[in-house]
């Protein structure tokens, strides 16, 4: 064996990706990283605010406190201080003497409970991702990540090949001709891949679901909007109202005040929780209207880089169509999961190092970029020419 046979082996040897027929791919991010953020803001800080209005009422007592009188003994105080509370209505002078107007004040009572079902609401629409369409999607990703490697370490294979058959040929000019035929008829392609995502393409399964999870949190963001509006906005700025304990056994009791003004001790709480949920959602809608935007065009350096596996031309056939698709959900996840593809790092150096030699040969392939780097360079270059057919796999 020459010492350039040798090298070029070497090469190729060290070229091949490792075989993960092993352990599977357990580190798959099922959701994209800007989703991710969005679960966790959305998620996490209506509990976080549900833990802080807890606390503040443990730790501060009673959030209400009403002026008894001076006649009142500290029980009497409490009763009104709990019976206030509990009842949490405002009583109104109305322009006929005796009647009042009755003004209930339930979203200072309902504060922690109504960002408690915040958060539940929306994590339904990652309950909705992780059962209807995480399963299929990691299989979509396991069967893609593995043949776009395997697809790799053919190719090099065929290289090494190659260079056996190269050295052991006595008539150079024969084993051109063979490998030029066998470019001609496709030998070098493995299409199932490619006809899988391109299959992939009619189905919309995916991004159905992708849409529905998105447009699920623009419902419920619009709806957090529509409660704090119509509900918070009426008691926001009222510190103070007028309480009535004067109900059943004390309703005939002539030493009990008709009305005993009270204060929201809690109001400043209220309204730092209510401006905190409305800045932090609006922030969030900008992120979630991006999501959506990601599905109307094509991630094509992806697919430009995996372009030098043989029978993956999705690009230069023109093959994409409407991106709308869960073709196009696949390459996000695809690039989230850019560290499980050992290949993609190899065919980016491959892909610089192509751009630099392209002036003197016309390199399509990983098969071919590898056939010149181990010595094997044609005589003519429309050798290295890969054969693209007209018609569809």
């Amino acid at each position: 064996m020459s010492l350039a046979h040798a090298a070029a082996e070497y090469m190729l040897s060290d070229a091949l990706l490792p075989d993960r027929r092993g352990p599977r791919l357990k580190g798959l991010r099922l959701e994209l990283p800007l989703d991710r953020l969005v679960k966790f803001v959305a998620v996490g800080f209506p509990l976080l605010l549900m833990s802080l209005a807890f606390a503040q009422e443990f730790s501060s007592g009673s959030p209400i406190s009403c002026f008894s009188p001076s006649n009142f003994s500290a029980r009497q105080a409490a009763y009104v201080d709990s019976s206030c509370w509990d009842s949490l209505v405002h009583h109104q002078q109305d322009d006929e003497p005796g009647r009042y107007q009755l003004k209930s004040l339930w979203p200072h009572k309902a504060l922690p409970y109504s960002l408690l079902a915040l958060a539940v609401a929306m994590y339904l629409p990652v309950l909705l991702w992780q059962y209807a369409a995480a399963p299929a999607l990691s299989s979509d990703l396991l069967f893609i990540i593995s043949e776009l490697d395997k697809s790799y370490n053919r190719s090099i294979r065929l290289v090494q090949h190659m260079v056996k058959i190269r050295h052991k040929s006595s008539d150079p000019h024969v084993f051109w001709d063979e490998l030029d035929k066998a470019r001609t008829e496709r030998y070098f392609e493995f299409p199932l891949l490619e006809r899988y995502l391109a299959c992939k393409q009619r189905s919309h399964s995916l991004v159905a679901t992708y849409l529905l999870r998105n447009s699920l949190l623009l419902l419920f963001t619009s709806a957090t909007y529509l409660y704090l509006g119509h509900f918070h906005l009426d008691v926001f700025f009222q510190k103070e109202f007028s309480c009535s304990v004067k109900t059943e056994l004390l309703s005939n009791e002539t030493y009990i005040p008709d009305l005993i003004t009270c204060r929201l001790t809690s109001l400043s709480v209220f309204q730092i929780v209510s401006l905190s949920t409305i800045a932090t959602y609006t922030l969030l809608v900008p992120v979630i209207i991006y999501n959506l935007t990601r599905l109307c065009r094509w991630d094509k350096r992806l697919l430009s880089i995996y372009e030098m596996l043989p029978a993956f031309d999705l690009l230069s056939r023109k093959m994409l169509g409407c991106p709308i698709n869960d073709l196009n959900v696949i390459l996000l996840f695809l690039r989230a999961n850019i560290s499980e593809l050992i290949s993609f790092s190899w065919l980016s150096v491959l892909c610089v190092l192509k751009d630099t030699t392209t002036q003197k040969h016309n390199i399509d392939t990983v098969v071919d970029f590898m056939t010149l780097l181990a010595g094997l360079e044609p005589s003519k270059p429309k050798h290295l020419t890969r054969q693209v057919s007209d018609e569809n796999p």
